[in-house]
């Protein structure tokens, strides 16, 4: 119980940070650079508070999921769908750039590394 706590806190804090991020930063590092890097981690704490002890290769599976929305911008879903809602275009995002899945691996590499310095404490 005390993981998924953690797990919880975690995907509310990253949640608001991405939020503010989205809402009120307009540059050209943090918006599209460290958002990517923590979209990642945000898709990986929500997905401990389910699965609290995890399961092996994790943040690899995140960084697939996460490569798999972006090809979805690549053959541009939001506008075969006829998305409209804003905020879901915002989510499933409308522009593919490989910036973006390099982002999204320094991400995963970041959470390899939370994870095996949190199993080398315990």
């Amino acid at each position: 119980m005390k993981k998924r706590i953690f797990y919880i806190i975690s995907f509310l804090v990253i949640f608001c940070i991405e939020v503010l991020i989205a809402l009120y930063v307009r540059d050209n590092f943090v918006r599209p650079y460290i958002g990517d890097v923590l979209v990642v981690v945000l898709v990986y704490s929500f997905v401990r508070i389910f699965l609290p002890t995890g399961i092996p290769r994790m943040p690899f599976y995140v960084f697939l999921f996460a490569c798999f929305i972006e090809v979805m911008q690549y053959f541009q879903l939001v506008e075969t769908l006829g998305i409209t809602n804003r905020v879901a275009r915002v989510v499933l995002g409308s522009t593919f750039d490989w910036a973006d899945i390099a982002c999204y691996a320094v991400g995963c590499f970041l959470i390899f590394l939370f994870e095996r310095i949190g199993k080398k404490r315990l």
